[in-house]
């Protein structure tokens, strides 16, 4: 009998966030938040390259499940999707909502694929593509009724319409057998297929809802990927506290993988691993959360930085591009200091 070496309590809780990366930071804003809806929630930079910023979108408050992220490294070559990538971030939307998507893509002249019909007719996706060429997918389904907190209330798009937060990501490899080992470790069980789609579902977890599937694509001829500007650099899953962060560090070695040490995000504490066929895989805490400093309807509305990068805040603000405030967060240029 396979040893199994994670336990429930031990188990992710569903996907965190996760991290891609973009060329233009004003052209990300404005898609994401003006087209798409979501709530710029923090405004910070690359804590491990600070003349870079790091975007944050989400619902109100940037709730675990809701986070997509974005370092905007306008330098970077193109990436390009193959094996050993994450290669699409879906979003959950109401399951009457595919006409309202399909006019609004329309209106913006934005290109797109669909509504497919997924796992027996009971999801409908549209496929689209942001400004940078990274791929998202609208995944109608009736599990948006039970997501309401995933929803940004005071957002640009209604309640009948409005993104609520992840459904899935899907991973593309040369083969699955290995990817699938880890995943049952941390928790997911496969439970269905559709050709060389695998999904995977969390068994069990302390939340009721939120984004507990992952879909694997077994892409055996597709070369490995590189990663670049439209490309997912990490996905992230999420636990509840650092003591299970810690167990599941532990076990993450005894499984055989190399995962760095506790890294402090100050939004969360992170600890990163490649799974076996490439994918740079995230555990990330719940807490501190987005609000440890700043209040809720402040969140994204000016430039916040770790109080180890205070002291050289006036040099960052003079790299960092200007960029102009969604219209949600006033409209107005980046503010450049706490007390303005």
């Amino acid at each position: 009998m396979r040893k199994k070496y994670m336990n429930n309590k031990n188990q992710v809780s569903g996907i965190h966030h996760v991290t891609a990366i973009c060329s233009n930071p004003q052209k990300n804003i404005d898609f994401y938040t003006k087209l798409l809806g979501l709530r710029l929630v923090k405004l910070t930079v690359n804590f491990d390259d600070p003349t870079t910023y790091h975007l944050y979108y989400g619902n109100e408050v940037g709730s675990p499940g809701t986070i997509l992220t974005f370092f905007p490294w306008s330098n970077a070559p193109k990436g390009y999707i193959g094996s050993g990538q994450a290669i699409t971030t879906s979003f959950l939307v109401p399951q009457n909502s595919i006409d309202f998507w399909k006019d609004r893509l329309k209106n913006n002249d934005i290109c797109f694929e669909g509504p497919l019909k997924r796992f027996d007719n009971e999801e409908q996706v549209i496929r689209l593509y942001d400004p940078d060429g990274l791929e998202l997918e609208l995944v109608a389904h009736p599990s948006a009724k039970e997501n309401d907190e995933r929803f940004w209330k005071d957002g640009p798009i209604s309640y009948e319409n409005g993104i609520r937060g992840f459904y899935s990501v899907s991973l593309s490899e040369e083969g699955y057998e290995h990817t699938s080992k880890i995943l049952k470790e941390m928790g997911y069980k496969m439970i269905s297929n559709e050709g060389n789609r695998f999904r995977f579902q969390l068994e069990d977890s302390q939340y009721t809802t939120g984004a507990k599937i992952l879909d694997v694509l077994c892409l055996p001829y597709t070369p490995h990927g590189m990663i670049g500007i439209g490309t997912v650099h990490h996905i992230a899953f999420r636990t509840p506290s650092d003591e299970n962060q810690k167990s599941i560090r532990e076990n993450i070695i005894k499984i055989g993988l190399n995962p760095t040490p506790v890294i402090d995000r100050t939004y969360f504490h992170s600890v990163y691993f490649r799974e076996p066929g490439g994918v740079l895989f995230e555990i990330a805490t719940d807490p501190p959360g987005f609000t440890v400093d700043q209040k809720v309807q402040d969140l994204g509305k000016m430039l916040m930085l770790p109080q180890w990068l205070e002291p050289i805040r006036e040099r960052l603000e003079k790299v960092l591009p200007k960029i102009q405030l969604p219209k949600n967060n006033k409209d107005n240029p980046i503010v450049r200091n706490k007390t303005a």
